[in-house]
Order: C-alpha cells, then sequence, then structure tokens
C-alpha cells in the first residue's frame, strides 16, 4: 500500500509530532505534503527517510493550491490519502477525490466543545467541514470524547473510527540522572519543586492560570512552560506583574525526539508534576506523556483519562476551577511526597504500536471499501 498524508503545517504541535511518530510505525510507503510552515517536524520526516513537500500555500483563500495538490495525487499513484488538521482535511480531500482516490481517511485531531485549532466553531466552518467530510471513506477521533463531538455535528456515526493519540512510552521512562542533568543545565536549584506545562502558547490553554498559582506558592516552586506559540509575551508579562517572572522558565518548542537534555522527554524528566489549565481538550497527549513519566498529573479536560474506566490512572487528578484550585491541588500533590516514577497502566494503553496496528484496520477498510468489522470475503 502506498498512501500520502496532508497536513496543515509541519511546525511543532501535538497532531504533527503524532504523524512523525506514526510514519515509524506504520508498515506503509508513506508521503507528506504540508500545505504550509515546513518546520522543524518536516526536517525530522526528512531524517527518517520520508518525502516531504511543501505546497507553499498562500492562506485558507489560496484556491491556486488545489490543481497542485491533485496533480501532485494524481502523479503519485497513491492507493489512499490521509488527511490531518482542518485546512489539509478540506483541500485534500477535494484533491484526492479529483486525482480519483477513493480511499480516503481523515483524522479529527483538534475538534473540542466550541473551537478548531483555535478557531471559533462557526456555522460556516461547520458547513465546509461537513461538505468536505463527505468525500472521504472515514473520519477517524483521536478519543470517544471525539467522536461524540462529531456525531453531534452531524457525521453520520458509521464513518467515525476511534484511533487514539499513541505514545513511544519507552521514550519518556524516567532515568534519574537524565533528570539531575537537565535541572542543572536549565539552572534551576536542588531543593526546586518544578510544576510542568506542555503545549502551544495560546489563550486556550491556559497557562496564565499557573503563573497566578505560582505567585501563592512558597518560593521553591518553579514553573517550567515548554511549547512556543503567540502568547509567549502575554505570559511573561504576565509573571513580571506577579512577581514571578524569575521562576517561570519558557523553552520554547521542544520537539518529542532530539538531543538528550534539550527535548521533551528529558523536560518531563526534570519535573516534579504536570498541570494541564485547558479547559477544552480533544485527547490530552501531555498529560499521557507525563504519566509514562511517572509524574502525577493536575489536570482540567483529558479525554484520554476520562475515556478510560476508573482507577486507569491513579496519578492523574483533575481540578475544577481556576488559580487557586491549581493551588490547593499542587499543595496536596507535594505534601503525599514523591512517588515511584512508574509507568501506571494508562500509558502502556496509548501505546503508538496499538494506535498503529488500530489504524492499518482503518486503512484496509477504506481501500477495500468495507466498513470495520465487515468480512470482504
Amino acid at each position: 500500500m502506498k498512501a500520502l498524508h496532508i497536513i496543515t503545517g509541519l511546525g511543532v504541535g501535538g497532531a504533527e509530532q503524532q504523524l512523525r511518530l506514526l510514519l515509524r510505525h506504520l508498515p506503509v510507503d508513506c508521503d507528506v505534503v504540508t500545505l504550509t510552515n515546513p518546520g522543524a517536524v518536516a526536517d525530522g520526516l526528512a531524517d527518517d527517510g520520508v518525502r516531504v513537500v511543501d505546497l507553499a500555500m498562500n492562506g485558507n483563500r489560496d484556491l491556486a493550491a488545489l490543481p497542485r495538490l491533485t496533480k501532485l495525487i494524481h502523479g503519485g499513484r497513491y492507493d489512499l490519502v490521509h488527511t490531518h488538521l482542518y485546512r489539509a482535511c478540506v483541500y485534500g480531500r477535494i484533491a484526492a477525490r479529483l486525482a480519483g482516490v477513493k480511499a480516503v481517511v481523515a483524522t479529527e485531531h483538534s475538534l473540542g466543545d466550541s473551537q478548531m485549532e483555535g478557531r471559533r466553531l462557526s456555522a460556516g466552518v461547520r458547513a465546509l467541514y461537513l461538505a468536505s467530510e463527505r468525500l472521504g471513506r472515514s473520519t477517524v477521533a483521536v478519543s470517544p470524547t471525539v467522536a461524540d463531538r462529531l456525531r453531534r455535528w452531524g457525521v453520520p456515526g458509521p464513518r467515525i473510527e476511534v484511533v487514539p493519540n499513541g505514545i513511544d512510552v519507552d521514550r519518556f521512562r524516567f532515568d534519574p540522572v537524565l533528570r539531575e542533568r537537565t535541572r542543572r543545565r536549565l539552572g534551576l536549584p536542588a531543593d526546586a519543586y518544578v510544576v510542568g506545562g506542555v503545549g502551544r502558547l495560546a489563550p486556550g490553554k491556559r497557562f496564565d492560570v499557573l503563573i497566578r498559582a505560582l505567585a501563592q506558592l512558597p518560593p521553591d516552586h518553579w514553573l517550567l512552560l515548554v511549547g512556543g506559540g503567540t502568547e509567549e509575551s502575554v505570559l511573561r508579562r504576565t509573571a513580571q506583574r506577579a512577581g514571578v517572572a524569575d521562576r517561570v522558565l519558557f523553552t520554547g518548542e521542544r520537539p518529542t525526539g532530539g538531543l538528550p537534555g534539550a527535548d521533551l522527554p528529558s523536560l518531563t524528566a526534570a519535573m516534579d508534576v504536570l498541570a494541564s489549565p485547558s479547559a477544552e481538550e480533544a485527547f490530552g497527549l501531555a498529560v499521557v506523556e507525563a504519566m509514562a513519566a511517572g509524574l502525577p498529573v493536575l489536570y482540567v479536560s483529558c479525554p484520554a483519562v476520562e475515556d478510560l474506566p476508573a482507577g486507569a490512572a491513579p496519578g492523574a487528578r483533575r481540578v475544577q476551577g481556576g488559580a487557586d484550585s491549581f493551588v490547593r491541588a499542587l499543595r496536596a500533590v507535594r505534601g503525599a511526597g514523591p512517588g515511584p516514577r512508574s509507568v501506571p497502566d494508562a500509558a502502556h494503553h496509548y501505546s503508538i504500536t496499538r494506535s498503529a496496528a488500530q489504524l492499518m484496520d482503518v486503512y484496509a477498510a477504506a481501500v477495500s471499501c468495507t466498513p470495520l468489522g465487515v468480512s470482504s470475503s
């Protein structure tokens, strides 16, 4: 099978890094097209031996990109096209059908109750999404929560398949030597209690809540924010006004892979707890990665945990409220003392090998035009 993955951009983000990790585990010959922004993940894919093409699209209404994409798909003689993120799903589904490819799968990575990829869910966004969705074989939801949202939007249930995001569990396994090395590199005091936040520095992630909480905690508490985005300058000003600028570290974007001591697994090793104040998540990848690192986790919204049976993630606790609620929760976690940094069942449940195997079932059904669970014989 030969497949083409189409994604809106390839900067460092959850969907983008998930695509790179997935391609390492799919037994399929895959190429990748990015509509725009061939960033760090594009470089990583090239290092992995994946062919990456930048379509150089100029904005959402660059209709000239459609014939270019159609020609590329037709010339590649692909058996299946897999699209990721809103703009790529709209253009990719149309181009695939124009190129004669009927096996089209899309993954919905970022659908919330009121927003998608940071954009408000207007009637126009929904209408365009639903119109293009009908051109594909199936839409993959990264969690049962997202599947429910898709059904409420109007996507027919039989067209929805749940394939959760996956992680490389071994990559995040706790290493005490790496922890000390990374903390020294970051300039953290030996007795620092490090609260971590991982994700795009965007308003919806609500990292300002953690900064305000830090201002109410003892001076040996630090905040390590891993990610880049438009809100960094706002968050820096918030930290200055709160009087904690000297205890908030901004690392910028960090890939899952990379140099030890500088990549995401190294930074999670340096943390003592992961806090996720985002009120609307489609999956909660940062929470799952933190659990794989053996960290206690405090979250406001995390379908990856909430969709599991009770007790599957004993180190994860839901927090309802703002800064004051996080202050109380962080005090309780620290008061309980450090745990063993072991990997819970929940992290193993989201192994990337398991997710890749599930996705291959979706691919086989799309290519054979057979619904999942129905024999083609």
